[in-house]
């Protein structure tokens, strides 16, 4: 790193310190590992998330994850990465995965900072809600797999049916 790049990075918010102001604002309990790491719990419709900020400083990056309360049982991985692709298709921010090892499916997406004064707290809301906004649109369908055995066809069109007309 140049000695004009330190100083510029010297002045601008780190963007943890963001992200964690957003949380606190946002009165979610949360646990910030150290200087580049903070985990939150927020609850939906469906689930309990854990959404999770990274600063990654040799990309410039601010990873974000949103990871359901659902693991995947190997014997329906395979459904799965199917209903994955379907659903990425149809995400036009982000992407959903299935985190190696654990089996549990998240919403990613990194927020590249390079060359910018930073993140801003609309950046980090703008994160937080496509992430949480995409996971309860798609929990059913991972759910209508995983647990009710439908095939990642029928879970996906059965979760984005939209109700027309007045009850």
């Amino acid at each position: 790193m140049t000695d004009i790049e330190h100083e510029y990075l010297r002045f601008r918010p780190h963007p943890m310190d963001v992200v964690e102001q957003l949380v606190v604002d946002q009165e979610w309990p949360f646990d910030r590992q150290g200087e580049d790491d903070l985990t939150v719990g927020v609850g939906g419709q469906f689930s309990e998330y854990q959404l999770w900020f990274s600063w990654r400083h040799e990309l410039d990056a601010l990873q974000f994850c949103c990871c359901f309360d659902m693991k995947v049982p190997t014997a329906k991985r395979r459904e799965v990465h199917g209903l994955l692709a379907m659903i990425n298709e149809k995400v036009s921010v982000g992407h959903f995965d299935i985190w190696p090892g654990e089996g549990v499916i998240l919403f990613r997406h990194s927020l590249l900072l390079r060359g910018t004064g930073g993140a801003t707290a609309e950046q980090i809301q703008d994160l937080v809600e496509i992430g949480l906004n995409e996971s309860e649109r798609f929990y059913p369908s991972f759910q209508y797999v995983v647990w009710g055995g439908k095939s990642p066809e029928d879970s996906l069109a059965a979760a984005l049916l939209e109700p027309m007309g007045e009850a």
